[in-house]
């Protein structure tokens, strides 16, 4: 198998942060895969080897591969804000993120890599980062990309709302809706799961039902809770560019109902190719070599 060794970059967003990746090339290629990571205590960086299976099966198709830090990475992390000539320090991660501010980090990919010599760009996204290409394409459907890949979407809302109870789920929210409205909204929260981490700015970002985080709103449709006022999978069904859907049929996270959840999106959207990888979880563990070849072969 072609592999290559990854070189480490650093772009600029529209809105001044610095992030970092690790860019797997070859010498000619003119596509790229752009990969978003999920939340949590997401990163790149961490393990060289769960970044190499795809990037070596798109290696011996002449496609590049850029795995970044987006600014959710971490739970919490502190970044450096360029305004002008001045540094602003301001608070990121998980904890703080805002899923709407993915589009200032894929357009900085893509401006980065225009400058490398890139012409022809496909998107790819596990977990979290297959709702951001669901907002991403919502906000801004004309833009670069030729091709969406979506590993694994979640419905985080419904997770939140499962876990915590329909009481404690609503009284978090309204909390944490008034702490923003006073300019409080960076405060941790100080309780809502083990080992959770949140401030109020996050919470309500991921967990609000009408938010822009709600991309796979699964747990609505399968339990028939009433949860959004605004149309379920509004930003999903807006996609009109090719897409290929992965699951594992052993997703952790999909109520446990892999093929159910694959047919709510069909009916949604029955164009879009959709897979699923027999005996692999959230994460792929142990699958990634038969995801990259699927992936690779459906580019």
């Amino acid at each position: 198998m072609k592999t290559i060794k990854p070189e480490f970059i650093e772009f600029r967003t529209r809105d001044g942060l610095t992030l970092p990746g690790l860019l797997y090339r070859g010498r000619k290629d003119k596509a790229v895969v752009i990969n978003l990571h999920g939340n949590g205590s997401s990163s790149v960086f961490y393990d060289d080897s769960e970044n190499r299976p795809l990037a070596s099966a798109l290696a011996k198709k002449n496609i590049s591969a850029l795995f970044f830090n987006n600014r959710g990475a971490y739970i919490i992390n502190k970044l450096n804000i360029r305004r002008g000539k001045k540094d602003e320090r301001k608070r990121f991660g998980m904890a703080y993120e805002k899923i709407k501010e993915c589009i200032e980090d894929i357009d900085g990919a893509i401006a980065f890599l225009k400058k490398r010599g890139y012409r022809k760009f496909y998107l790819a996204g596990a977990s979290t980062g297959a709702n951001k290409i669901c907002v991403y394409n919502f906000y801004k459907p004309k833009n670069d990309v030729e091709k969406y890949i979506l590993l694994c979407g979640g419905d985080d809302t419904g997770i939140y709302y499962h876990s915590l109870g329909k009481s404690k789920f609503w009284k978090l929210l309204a909390e944490a809706k008034k702490k923003i409205r006073t300019k409080h909204g960076e405060e941790i929260i100080k309780e809502i799961l083990p080992d959770e981490l949140f401030s109020y700015i996050g919470f309500f970002d991921i967990a609000n039902p009408d938010g822009d985080y709600n991309t796979f709103p699964f747990y609505e449709v399968l339990r028939k809770v009433k949860l959004s006022t605004k149309p379920l999978f509004r930003h999903f069904k807006s996609i009109r560019k090719p897409t290929l859907v992965v699951y594992g049929d052993q997703d952790e996270y999909a109520w446990g109902d892999v093929p159910k959840i694959v047919e709510i999106l069909k009916s949604y959207q029955p164009k879009l190719v959709y897979k699923i990888i027999k005996g692999a979880d959230h994460g792929f563990k142990n699958r990634e070599n038969q995801l990259a070849g699927i992936i690779t072969s459906w580019l």
